[in-house]
């Protein structure tokens, strides 16, 4: 079985629990910046990367993973690809921790951070692809997604609130770029090529 499988499989498993049947599981799983050293959350920045605020959240946090991240693992090979995905985890939760470390009521959930470094390691790896993005009738090319997203994560993190953490998109982004860059330049090297000819 493959990892883009397995972790569908745990975040379906908690979210689903934790939405209808024990949601103090949610309320345990928040990654709560402000406390995560004084209260000695350690466990948040995981948890909270399989649990979600809404089924539309986890529907669509689903829904991406599993459009990317079989490629991405086939190209990457699956111990790379689960460290892409831990990596864009922990890197998007230390961005939120930056970000918002001095907001006592600031609390988030969800596997965005995650997701988006695996949905930005596909760009590099399959740069002349495009994209259908909801609610867009026509595809979008990969390249002008990612800036076009990079965009929209930077004024949502500004002026929208709630429990998206609209932080680790951004961070979960670069996270995925400067991974394959490390673990694979290469890939770099014929995406850019492929952009070019």
């Amino acid at each position: 079985m493959s990892v883009t499988a397995l972790l569908l499989g745990a975040i379906f498993v908690a979210s689903i629990a934790g939405l209808s049947v024990a949601p103090q599981l949610v309320e345990r799983s928040l990654f709560r910046p402000y406390w995560f050293l004084p209260k000695r959350q350690y466990f948040t920045p995981i948890s909270s990367g399989f649990v979600h605020a809404s089924y539309a959240h986890l529907l669509f946090n689903a829904f991406t993973l599993w459009s990317f991240g079989g490629a991405v693992e086939h190209a990457m090979g699956s111990a790379r690809f689960l460290a892409l995905y831990l990596v864009g985890l922990l890197v998007s939760d230390a961005g939120t921790w930056l970000s918002h470390r001095r907001e006592a009521d600031y609390a988030t959930l969800g596997a965005s951070g995650a997701i988006l470094s695996v949905l930005f390691a596909s760009i590099v790896y399959y740069p002349t692809e495009s994209m259908y993005i909801m609610p867009v009738p026509v595809p979008v090319p990969a390249p002008l997604f990612a800036v076009g997203y990079l965009l929209y994560s930077w004024y949502a993190s500004r002026f929208t609130r709630g429990r998206v953490n609209h932080d680790a998109h951004f961070s979960g982004a670069l996270a995925g770029l400067a991974f394959v860059a490390l673990v694979d330049p290469g890939a770099w090297q014929r995406g850019i090529s492929r952009l070019l000819h």
